[in-house]
Formats: C-alpha cells, structure tokens, sequence
C-alpha cells in the first residue's frame, strides 16, 4: 500500500511542479474528497474542488512560476510534504505560499488533504 501511494504521490508531485494542477486533481482526487486550507472549513467533493481551483487558476492566476517539493514521507494511508508555490496574479502581485501538506489517501486517491501555510 505504501508503494501506491509513494508512487501516486510522486506523480502528484510531477504534475504540481508542471503547473498541471486541474490534471493532478482529476486523476488523483477521491470522489469525496475534503480540502481544507489550514483552519478554514473544508471544501468537499471532487467536482466541487476542481471547479474551485479551475475558477482561481482562470479568473485571478496570469502565469504559473513553480511548484518546489522539498521532502516527503509516506506511513500507511497517510502522506506528508513540504512544498513552495509561486504564482503571479492578475492583480500584479507575487503569491508565494511556504505550505506543509498533510494527506490521507483511500483506493490510491487523496481522500482527505490539509495545507499548512507560511
């Protein structure tokens, strides 16, 4: 199990840092999925979490910087990893969010996911 999920993960990863971001939810979100950014409520289910990111990356992202996995760890269903993403929004700003991201996955997708930000 640990292998499945360290190589989902890694894909997930691979995609991440190739701005694929509306791919890597759709191959790899679980239906009922649950994101939750830090202490805000979560978002569920797969449609809805694709459509909210596809609105954010449509209405507010002009171009997409990088996406940098530092470290990771994987222990039964549950997966952990650092990461570093930049954007530059169409309001001219630069968003660089420093996030620690906690996942459980279930059937190999990712069923629940927190993101620690800095």
């Amino acid at each position: 199990m640990e292998n499945q999920i360290e190589k989902n993960l890694t894909h997930v990863h691979d995609l991440l840092s190739n701005g694929q971001f509306i791919e890597a939810m759709e191959t790899y979100l679980h239906e009922d999925v649950e994101l939750r950014e830090a202490n805000g409520e979560p978002k569920k289910g797969k449609a809805y979490c694709v459509k909210f990111e596809d609105d954010f990356i449509k209405n507010d992202v002009k171009e997409f910087v990088g996406y940098k996995v530092g470290s990771y760890a994987v222990n039964g269903n549950n997966s952990f990893y650092d990461a570093v993403m930049t954007l530059k929004l169409n309001d001219g700003t630069t968003m660089v969010s420093e996030q620690i991201v906690a996942t459980e996955w279930k059937d190999g997708k990712i069923f629940r996911e927190r993101y620690y930000h800095a």
